[in-house]
């Protein structure tokens, strides 16, 4: 995969066409001076589960991995705090207004969009949703960037089934290990 750096020819301050390589990951005019870093993006994920130990995944609308499994989330917009971008991202995507959450874990990753390598910092959240599990059911809705919500009970959960490497390594993260984070 290209160096996501590759793709920035010309410095954004000044349109120098002497934007070099300052080290992996930067870049700095030589006529102006400006050096821009290449920092990850900030990324959130939801593992949402009700009282009946099930948990709530949508369905991708869009590419990558277009119709496979995921968990709901997104990237954090500027002026927003992983948590409310958290929140946002399960309202978006769910229907769902949460308050609590927790979080539990970060992964390195790069998200392939309009054909460039974005690198990521995957925050994974718990989600603890109380209540009638069969009212929550028809309380969610899909929308957004995903195409479909359902439940599926946790331990029937197959990681395979979610399309996106990150997504599926958090998952198998959370399985392996749900017993501690839900306590």
């Amino acid at each position: 995969m290209e160096h996501p750096l590759q793709k920035f020819t010309f410095c954004p301050v000044c349109g120098s066409k002497h934007f070099v390589v300052n080290n992996f990951k930067s870049k700095r005019c030589q006529d102006c001076g400006f050096t821009y870093y290449a920092n990850p993006c900030s990324a959130t994920a939801a593992f949402i589960v009700n009282d009946n130990d099930e948990m709530l995944v949508v369905r991708r609308a869009k590419e990558p991995a277009k119709g496979t499994l995921d968990l709901p989330g997104g990237f954090v917009d500027m002026y927003e705090t992983v948590e409310e971008g958290m929140r946002r991202e399960i309202k978006e995507e769910t229907g769902l207004d949460v308050q609590d959450i927790r979080y539990l874990f970060s992964s390195p990753n790069v998200y392939e969009y309009s054909g460039m390598g974005i690198h990521t910092l995957d925050m994974d959240f718990l989600v603890c949703v109380h209540g009638d599990p069969d009212k929550l059911k028809t309380t969610i809705r899909a929308a957004d960037d995903a195409a479909e919500a359902l439940w599926i009970p946790v331990s029937e959960i197959n990681p395979d089934e979610f399309g996106l490497t990150s997504i599926r390594n958090a998952v198998i993260r959370f399985c392996e290990n749900r017993e501690m984070f839900l306590k």
